[in-house]
């Protein structure tokens, strides 16, 4: 990579994505002569010589939203060009725009105007991750997924990416520690039962089983971000002081069922083992909803 692309990469989004459209001319039209387009120049290319994005993130297409820019790109042709790479044999291989692409297609288009750019496969996957993150419609986990991808992926620091997106370091991290929730509650976040500010709230406490029994009651009593805060402050109370007589290692056969009690329950369960063949078992409840909850969860 030249110095001054290794600068426009550094530049953040407008240097990767937005820069393109300002530059761009498109240099010849449809039906008119054609001469071979090289890198950094733009063109109509056709359609049957362009292939996907192998990197491209995004999997879903909404069929409503795409229909609606079929319907727009009949009227209008294709407004924003998409961006390419040049391979062998005059095909180009698809760095965003996938939905344009689609779209295009189906509005029985032979071609598409097009930038065609230099980009490695480190580059390829960084441009359309960062593309995929801009769209509206994500959801705070599937942010928080793109965003793991560029650190792991792309090889960059939480600096790094936060420069590069132009965020704040801690927005990055906040998002990062969505992925450590529960899957049931990181579902809720993708079905936009939850917000953001739910889910920065749940994640303060460290018990993935707390974490759950805040979530239920976030959703079965409709509670708001403040009263969701209220409660982890509640769950987060210092706790009394644990004998110091240490506890014997549970056995794993052991460790297993307790987990299971905790995971069925959504609570705290703990299995203490005495020598021989006797123990106890304690189920934790942290209100009066909550044993009830409880109660009903063994009784059904």
């Amino acid at each position: 990579m030249t110095k001054n692309k290794k600068e426009d990469f550094g530049k953040g989004i407008k240097a990767l994505l937005d820069h393109i459209e300002d530059e761009f001319e498109i240099t010849t039209t449809p039906q008119q002569g054609r001469r071979k387009p090289g890198v950094d120049s733009s063109a109509y290319i056709p359609l049957a010589a362009i292939e996907v994005n192998p990197f491209q993130p995004r999997a879903d297409f909404k069929e409503e939203s795409l229909q609606e820019l079929v319907d727009s790109i009949k009227v209008h042709g294709v407004i924003q060009p998409i961006t390419v790479r040049m391979l062998e044999n005059g095909r180009y291989q698809l760095i965003s725009g996938e939905r344009r692409l689609r779209a295009s297609k189906m509005a029985g288009l032979k071609e598409i105007p097009a930038f065609i750019r230099e980009a490695n496969d480190q580059e390829m996957l960084e441009l359309a991750l960062i593309e995929n993150i801009q769209r509206e419609d994500l959801n705070a986990v599937e942010i928080a997924i793109t965003y793991k991808r560029l650190l792991d992926e792309c090889n960059l620091t939480q600096e790094a990416l936060a420069s590069r997106l132009g965020k704040n370091r801690a927005t990055i991290t906040n998002y990062l520690r969505l992925l450590k929730l529960p899957p049931d509650i990181q579902k809720a976040i993708k079905e936009r039962q939850l917000d953001m500010g739910h889910a920065r709230a749940i994640i303060s406490v460290e018990d993935p089983v707390l974490q759950l029994l805040i979530f239920k009651e976030t959703i079965n009593k409709g509670l708001s971000v403040r009263q969701v805060e209220t409660l982890v402050r509640k769950y987060n109370q210092p706790k009394l002081k644990k004998s110091s007589q240490p506890n014997r290692a549970l056995p794993l056969a052991y460790q297993r069922i307790q987990d299971e009690l905790s995971s069925r329950l959504s609570t705290r369960v703990q299995v203490k083992k005495n020598k021989g063949e006797s123990g106890e078992i304690i189920i934790h409840f942290y209100s009066d909803d909550d044993l009830e909850r409880i109660l009903e969860a063994m009784s059904g």
